[in-house]
C-alpha cells in the first residue's frame, strides 16, 4: 500500500486489509424493495414503521456471514447500524425504535461484534445522518429527506445532533474494538470536527470516512471508480452486488461478475480499498444469488490476491502502446515483481509495456499459473521508435469471464 498515505498508528490496518464486505440490513428487508423505500418508493411512514412488529430474523447466524466473507478473501465488515429510516440495529438507550423491541429482541450488533472478534474480522460501523423517524430531525424535503415534519414532530437541529452524537458514542463505547466509522448523507451539514476527534480517542484504531464532518480520513466513491493511475487520497470504493438496491431486493438486477471484478481490480490497483455490499433477507440469511456472486468473485480474487497485498501503484512507469489502448493497463509493484492488471478487455493477445525494455525472468498469468512468452523487440507499429517489452499469447479468448493479471518477475536490474 502507498506509504505516503499511512497513519503510522493503529489505523494502518486499513492500508493492509483492503477488501471488505458492506452489509445493509434493517426493517427494509421486509418489503424487499430497497433500503430507501420510504423516500424512493414513496411508502408512508405509517405503513413502514409497523414492520418493527414483524422483524424476526430467526435464521441470523453471524458466523455464516463471516464464512462467506472469509471464503471470498475479504478481511473486514461494515454494518449498517442505522440507515435513513432511523431504525437502530442495536440496543440503544436513546430511542425505542430499535431491534430490542422487535419479536427478535436480540442485539444484532452485539452478536455480529462477538463473531467478528472471535474470527479475526475487523468491524466497521455505518451510521446515517438523516433520520426519517426521529421527531427532532429537521426534514425539509432536501435530498434523502422526508418532505417535511409530520404531525407531532418537533424539528430541532441541536436536539437531533445531541441524540445522534449520543448514539454514536454508544456505538464507539459498548461494542469493543471498531475499525471503521462510515457516516452517510450529510444533508444536515453537520460538521462537528471535534466530535470526530472525540470518537477517534474512544477508538484509536478507527478510520473515519468523508461523509460526515470535514476532518475524515478517507474518501468514498460510490458505484464507480474514478479514472486515474493512483489515488492521491486514502480511498475506499463502495459497490453493491445489485444495481437497484443496497438492501435486499427480491427482483434485483445484478451486476455481472466480471464487471465487479474489473471494478475491484481497478480500485485496488490504484492503491485504494474496495467494499462490496450484500443485503441480507429479512430472516437474516443471504440469498443464493448473492452467495453465488461473492463466491465467484472470491474465487478469482484469491487467485490474484498477491497483486494487491503489499503492493504499490506503479502505472506511472509506463505509457501505453497506442492511443486507443491507453486505459487498458494498470500496474502494481512489490519488490522486483511487477503485476500487470488487464482491468479492461484488451484488443489482442498481447500487451506492450512502453517504454519498458527490460526482459523479465518470467511472466506468469496468476489466473491459472500459465507462463507467458515475453520479448523485447521492435514492432512494425513502433518502427520509428525502439524495442519495448511485449507479453504475448495471453489467453484472452480462453479466459473471458474474469480479469487477467500477469506477474512479471525481474532481477534487481528493474530497480535501475
Amino acid at each position: 500500500m502507498i506509504d505516503r498515505l499511512r497513519f503510522h498508528d493503529e489505523r494502518d490496518w486499513f492500508l493492509d486489509k483492503r477488501f471488505g464486505m458492506f452489509v445493509h440490513w434493517g426493517l427494509y428487508s421486509i418489503p424487499e424493495w430497497q433500503e430507501q423505500v420510504l423516500w424512493r418508493g414513496k411508502m408512508p411512514r405509517k405503513n413502514y414503521e409497523p414492520f418493527i412488529n414483524q422483524f424476526n430474523p430467526v435464521k441470523f447466524n453471524p458466523d455464516e456471514w463471516i464464512d462467506i466473507l472469509q471464503e471470498a478473501g475479504m478481511e473486514y465488515l461494515c454494518f449498517t447500524t442505522k440507515h435513513h429510516d432511523g431504525f437502530s440495529m442495536w440496543d440503544t438507550k436513546q430511542s425505542d425504535y430499535n431491534v430490542m423491541n422487535t419479536p427478535y429482541g436480540k442485539d444484532v450488533l452485539a452478536m455480529l461484534t462477538e463473531a467478528c472478534n472471535r474470527r479475526g474480522v475487523t468491524l466497521g460501523i455505518y451510521y446515517s445522518i438523516p433520520d426519517w423517524h426521529h421527531p427532532n430531525y429537521p426534514n425539509q424535503g432536501r435530498h434523502h429527506e422526508m418532505f417535511g415534519p409530520r404531525k407531532g414532530d418537533e424539528p430541532d437541529f441541536d436536539k437531533y445532533v445531541l441524540f445522534m452524537e449520543k448514539q454514536v458514542e454508544e456505538l464507539c463505547t459498548n461494542y469493543g474494538k471498531v475499525g471503521q466509522f462510515f457516516w452517510d448523507i450529510n444533508v444536515l451539514q453537520y460538521n462537528n470536527k471535534a466530535f470526530n476527534d472525540y470518537i477517534r480517542k474512544l477508538q484509536p484504531g478507527m478510520v473515519i470516512n468523508d461523509r460526515g464532518p470535514e476532518n475524515g480520513d478517507f474518501q468514498t466513491p460510490e458505484r464507480h471508480v474514478p479514472q486515474g493511475m493512483e489515488f492521491q487520497k486514502l480511498t475506499e470504493a463502495v459497490q453493491s452486488l445489485g444495481r437497484e438496491s443496497w438492501g435486499y431486493k427480491a427482483d434485483e438486477d445484478y451486476y455481472n461478475h466480471k464487471y465487479l471484478m474489473q471494478s475491484i481490480d481497478k480500485a485496488l490497483a490504484m492503491g485504494g480499498n474496495y467494499k462490496l455490499n450484500i443485503g441480507p433477507k429479512s430472516d437474516g440469511t443471504f440469498s443464493d444469488k448473492d452467495v453465488q456472486a461473492i463466491r465467484r468473485i472470491g474465487k478469482w480474487y484469491n487467485k490474484v490476491k498477491e497483486a494487491f497485498d503489499g503492493t504499490v501503484p506503479a502505472t506511472s512507469i509506463i505509457t501505453q502502446a497506442t492511443e486507443n489502448m491507453k486505459d487498458e493497463v494498470l500496474l502494481t509493484r512489490k519488490g522486483n515483481n511487477i503485476y500487470v492488471h488487464l482491468y479492461q478487455d484488451i484488443q489482442t493477445t498481447a500487451v506492450i509495456l512502453k517504454p519498458l525494455d527490460i526482459l523479465p525472468k518470467r511472466a506468469i498469468l496468476l489466473n491459472n499459473g500459465q507462463e507467458l512468452e515475453v520479448r523485447v523487440d521492435l514492432l512494425p507499429s513502433h518502427h520509428r521508435e525502439r524495442p519495448y517489452l511485449r507479453i504475448r499469447n495471453i489467453p484472452t479468448n480462453e479466459i473471458t469471464d474474469e480479469v487477467l493479471i500477469i506477474k512479471l518477475e525481474f532481477d534487481e536490474s528493474v530497480n535501475e
